[in-house]
C-alpha cells in the first residue's frame, strides 16, 4: 500500500515554512524549554500526514493535495479547525476509519509526537533522557489533560472566592508564578534596586579580569571581546576604555554625545583567548591566559549597568558605581547564610556542586578556565537568585496541597514553575552576552555548547524586561494556551532506551522519529545543566526521573570519543546502538507499517554509520526528501559548512532480495539518480545538501 510521501512531496514550500517557523516565538514549543535540534512542527506535520495517506491518482489530484499540504504546514494554520479536521478525516478515510497507532522512540523535545496528536493519532512518545521526559509531559500530557475550562480560587477584596476560567491550568500557573515572584522579590529584591530616577536595571555588564604579565606593568586587564553597548543604525553607544594612573577606566560614548570617529569598539582586549594589555600593550598567549584562570588568578569587574523604564522606549546605560559593587557584595554575604539554611533544610547543597563533564567533551570549553562544577557557571548574586526561586517553587507546591489541590494536578502546575526556574537559569550564568544589535540578553544556550565568554551580563529577575521571571512565565503561559488546543487526548509517554522498547511486536502502524546525529550534540551532558536544577526544584515529585546524580549516559546513542576512549570506538558504539534501535523499530512496526526517519550530518562517516545501521536492521528505504529546516542566519551556519537540510528517509518492513546483478542495479540506480537530481534541483536544493 503505497503512501503519498513515497511518490511525491512539496519540498520547496514545506522547507520555506520550516525555516520561517524558526522565527516564530509566540506559543511555539521552542519557547517552553530549551531542547537542542528540535524538528520544525511544519515538516513534522507535513511528513506525518503524507506518510499516512495514499498517493495522488493523477496530476489534478496531485496539485490539489500539494496545495493542501502547503496550507497544513503553515504555523498560522496549526490551530485552524477546518484544515486540521480535514487532515484527520483524510487519514481516517485512508485507513478504513481506524485510528492509527504511531510511535516516536526518540521523542526529544516533542515536535513529532505533538504533530501526531494534532493529526488525531494514538500517539506514543519514548525517551531515555529524564529532562526530555519532563518536557514531553509539559508539552503532550498536562495541557491536554488539565488545560480545560473550570473554576479556580482567587483573592478578591481580602476574601477567597471561586471564579470560572477558560483554562484552569493556565490560570493556576499564572497565579502561582506571580506568588513565587512576589515571595522572591520580598526576600532578595533589595539586591536589585532601581535608580532614583525610576530606571530599573535590566542587567549588570561584567568583564573577567587577569593581571598583566609584564613585570613592569601588572595592571588589571578587563577582558572584553568588544566594547559596543548598542549597535543599531540609529543608536550607537559604546564603552570607551582609557588609562588613568596605570588603571583601565571606562566612559560611555554616543549616548548623550556624538560617537567619536577615532574609536573602533570592535577591537576588544581579548580574541581567541589571547589578551592584550590596554595599559602597556603586552600580549599574553592563550595558554598563559588559561593557566591564570586555572590558578584562580583571574577575577571579574562590574563595568556597566543596562537600564530601562517601563514608561519609556529603549534602554539606557551607565557606568557601574561603588554603590552597585557594595550591593553585590551584600548579596554575596547573604548567599552564604541562605545556602547553609537551605542545605540544612534539604540535605543537599542548593547550589549545584556536581562536576561538569570531563575536559574536552564536545561542546564544552569552560573547564579549560577552571570552571569544574556546574555551580561555577554562576556568580554569587545569580546563585542567590536561583536558589531563592527554587525554594519559593517548592513552597508553592506545599501551599497547593494545604489548599486542597489534587496531588497530581499540583505536580503539573509546579512542573511549569520548575521550567520557569530552568528558563531563568539559562539567562543567569556568566556565559550570557548582551546582544547590542537587539538591546536584549542572549541566553546561555544560544548555541549547542558552553563556550567561554569573557564579558557577560548578569540579568535581574525582577526587571520586567529581558531574562526576568515574568518573561519566563509568560512564555510558558503562551505555550499552555496553544498546546491545550492541540488535542483532547494525551499520549503514552515512556522512558527507556530506543534499543529496548517497552512495546509488543507488530504494534504500530507508523514510526516517525528523529534519532541522534552521530557526534553533533551531546544531549546528556548539555541537559545536565537543567537536570541539576530540576533535581533540586521538583526531584522529590519525580523520583524515577531524578534518582541518579546526572542524566543517565551509558545507553545514550551518541558517538562521544571522551566516553568511549577514542573516535573509532565511539563510531562502533554508535553504529551498534543505532542498529539495535532500528531493529526495535522493525520489531514493533506492523508488517504493512511505514517509518519516517529524520537525519542530518555534514560528514560522510556520519551518514555511513546511519546507512549501515539501517541496512542491518531489515528496514528498506523507499524514498527520501531533503527539507530545509534551518534559519539562514543561525549561529552555526555562519561558521561551518553545515547542512541546511534534514533528510527525511521513508522506510518499510518489506522483503529485500539478498542478491542482485551489479550491472542491472547500476543501470537502475543511474536512471533513478538523474531523475531524482533533476527534481531536487527544481526544488531549490543545492550545495552540500545536493551532494548528500
Amino acid at each position: 500500500m503505497k503512501r503519498f510521501i513515497e511518490e511525491s512531496f512539496p519540498v520547496k514550500e514545506v522547507s520555506e515554512e520550516s525555516a520561517r517557523e524558526k522565527n516564530i516565538r509566540q506559543g511555539h514549543i521552542s519557547t517552553l524549554h530549551i531542547w537542542w535540534a528540535r524538528r520544525p512542527l511544519a515538516s513534522s506535520r507535513a511528513t506525518s500526514y503524507t506518510a499516512l495517506i495514499p498517493p495522488p491518482k493523477d496530476e489534478t489530484e496531485w496539485e490539489k493535495k500539494r496545495q493542501f499540504i502547503i496550507e497544513l504546514s503553515k504555523w498560522e494554520n496549526s490551530l485552524n479547525p477546518t484544515i486540521i479536521n480535514k487532515a484527520r478525516e483524510d487519514i481516517l478515510n485512508a485507513n478504513g476509519g481506524k485510528t492509527l497507532k504511531v510511535l516516536d522512540p526518540f521523542a526529544g523535545g516533542g515536535s513529532i509526537p505533538l504533530e501526531c496528536l494534532r493529526l488525531g493519532l494514538e500517539t506514543y512518545a519514548n525517551e531515555y533522557n529524564p529532562v526530555a521526559i519532563l518536557i514531553l509531559k509539559c508539552t503532550l500530557e498536562y495541557p491536554q489533560k488539565y488545560g480545560k475550562p473550570g473554576e479556580i480560587e482567587i483573592e478578591h477584596l481580602g476574601k477567597r472566592e471561586k471564579t470560572k476560567v477558560q483554562n484552569i491550568l493556565l490560570e493556576d500557573v499564572k497565579k502561582w508564578g506571580e506568588q513565587v515572584l512576589e515571595k522572591a522579590k520580598e526576600e532578595i529584591g533589595k539586591f536589585y534596586p532601581q535608580d532614583e530616577d525610576g530606571y530599573i536595571p535590566v542587567g549588570y555588564i561584567w568583564a573577567r579580569t587577569i593581571p598583566c604579565q609584564n613585570p613592569s606593568c601588572n595592571a588589571e586587564i578587563p577582558l572584553k571581546h568588544q566594547f559596543w553597548l548598542a549597535k543599531k543604525d540609529n543608536k550607537k553607544i559604546a564603552l570607551k576604555p582609557y588609562v588613568k594612573e596605570g588603571k583601565v577606566e571606562f566612559e560611555i560614548v554616543g549616548q548623550n554625545s556624538d560617537f567619536p570617529k577615532d574609536f573602533d569598539p570592535e577591537k576588544g582586549t581579548v580574541s581567541r583567548a589571547i589578551a592584550t594589555c590596554p595599559v602597556c600593550g603586552f600580549t599574553i598567549d592563550d595558554k598563559k591566559v588559561r593557566k591564570l584562570f586555572q590558578e584562580k588568578k583571574a577575577s571579574q569587574r562590574m563595568v556597566a549597568v543596562v537600564l530601562h523604564n517601563p514608561k519609556r522606549e529603549g534602554k539606557r546605560y551607565r557606568l557601574a558605581t561603588e554603590k552597585d559593587v557594595k550591593i553585590f557584595e551584600k548579596a554575596e554575604e547573604y548567599l552564604k547564610i541562605k545556602r547553609q539554611e537551605l542545605f540544612d533544610k534539604w540535605g543537599i547543597d542548593p547550589v549545584p556542586d556536581e562536576d561538569l563533564p570531563p575536559k574536552e567533551t564536545l561542546g564544552f570549553r569552560v573547564q579549560r578556565y577552571g570552571m569544574l562544577k556546574w555551580g561555577d557557571l554562576f556568580n554569587s548574586r545569580q546563585k542567590l537568585a536561583l536558589i531563592t526561586f527554587v525554594e519559593k517553587v517548592r513552597d508553592a507546591y506545599q501551599k497547593m496541597l494545604e489548599e486542597g489541590y489534587d496531588k497530581e494536578y499540583a505536580k503539573a502546575v509546579v512542573s511549569y514553575l520548575a521550567l520557569g526556574v530552568d528558563r531563568l537559569a539559562d539567562y543567569f550564568t556568566t556565559l550570557t552576552v548582551w546582544e547590542n544589535n537587539r538591546d536584549t540578553i542572549a541566553h546561555t544556550f544560544s548555541r549547542q555548547a558552553l563556550p567561554m565568554i569573557w564579558d557577560y551580563i548578569e540579568a535581574n529577575a525582577f526587571s520586567t524586561a529581558s531574562g526576568d521571571w515574568e518573561s519566563a512565565i509568560n512564555w510558558i503561559l503562551r505555550n499552555i494556551e496553544s498546546l491545550s488546543r492541540v488535542s483532547s487526548t494525551s499520549p503514552t509517554i515512556t522512558q527507556s532506551s530506543a534499543t529496548s522498547l517497552p512495546y509488543p511486536d507488530d504494534y504500530f502502524d507508523a514510526v516517525f522519529t528523529d534519532p541522534p546525529y552521530y557526534d553533533n550534540i551531546n544531549y546528556a551532558e548539555l541537559s545536565d545543566f537543567f537536570y541539576v536544577w530540576l533535581k533540586r526544584t521538583i526531584g522529590d515529585l519525580y523520583p524515577d526521573l531524578f534518582v541518579t546524580p546526572f542524566v543517565p549516559k551509558s545507553q545514550e546513542i551518541v558517538a562521544n570519543p571522551i566516553r568511549h576512549g577514542n573516535a573509532e570506538k565511539a563510531q562502533i558504539f554508535f553504529e551498534n546502538m543505532m542498529k539495535k534501535a532500528f531493529q526495535e523499530i522493525y520489531r514493533v512496526l506492523k508488517p504493512n507499517g511505514i517509518a519516517v526517519i529524520v537525519y542530518t550530518h555534514k560528514s560522510t562517516s556520519g551518514w555511513e554509520t546511519l546507512i549501515n545501521s539501517l541496512l542491518d536492521s531489515g528496514l528498506v528505504v523507499t524514498a527520501s526528501w531533503p527539507i530545509d529546516t534551518e534559519m539562514k542566519s543561525r549561529l552555526n551556519a555562519k561558521e561551518t559548512a553545515s547542512l541546511a537540510s534534514s533528510i527525511y528517509l521513508v522506510a518499510r518492513k518489506i522483503k529485500r532480495e539478498k542478491t542482485g546483478w551489479f550491472s542491472e542495479v547500476k543501470e537502475e540506480i543511474k536512471r533513478y539518480i538523474y531523475k531524482k537530481l533533476d527534481r531536487l534541483w527544481e526544488e531549490g536544493i543545492s550545495g552540500a545538501d545536493y551532494f548528500i
